[in-house]
């Protein structure tokens, strides 16, 4: 499959709101989208260890939300190659897919995190991204562009 790969298991192919990840070992970005606004805003990132997730943490959010599907960042190299991220990405996409019975769609998150950094210094904020993540937003700006794409 392709960097804006689909999983679709349902006859959902137009999901209004949607849940948006930013993979990562340490912490995992999360954020909300609508597609009629074609936006989407940030939730707290969850901790992760080994990019293992808290379930019951990811149960309570999509009980919350209610998503239509899901979008996972691929982290592709820079040249468009995969990584061991990548795998691991959409294990965790699979796993969303396994455990929610909705589809995921995975979209190319080159430069999300660095954007979402600049987005933050640019508006004066915190630079101590250890203490201040920019995960959520991260995963923001890969619903908003998967919005885009659409």
């Amino acid at each position: 499959m392709t960097e804006n790969e689909t999983q679709v298991t349902s006859s959902q192919a137009k999901p209004s709101t949607v849940l948006g990840f930013d993979f990562g070992t340490t912490r995992i970005g999360v954020a909300v989208g609508q597609a009629l606004l074609g936006q989407a805003r940030p939730l707290s990132p969850l901790k992760a260890n080994d990019g293992i997730p808290n379930w019951d943490v990811i149960e309570k959010i999509v009980a919350e939300w209610q998503p239509d599907a899901f979008v996972v960042g691929l982290p592709l190299n820079m040249d468009g190659s995969e990584n061991e991220m990548c795998q691991r990405a959409r294990k965790f996409a699979k796993r969303l897919h396994g455990r929610f019975n909705r589809p995921y769609h995975m979209m190319d998150e080159r430069l999300s995190s660095y954007e979402a950094k600049g987005q933050v210094i640019a508006q004066g904020g915190n630079r101590n991204f250890k203490e201040n993540s920019v995960d959520g937003l991260a995963a923001q700006m890969i619903i908003e562009s998967w919005f885009a794409q659409r």
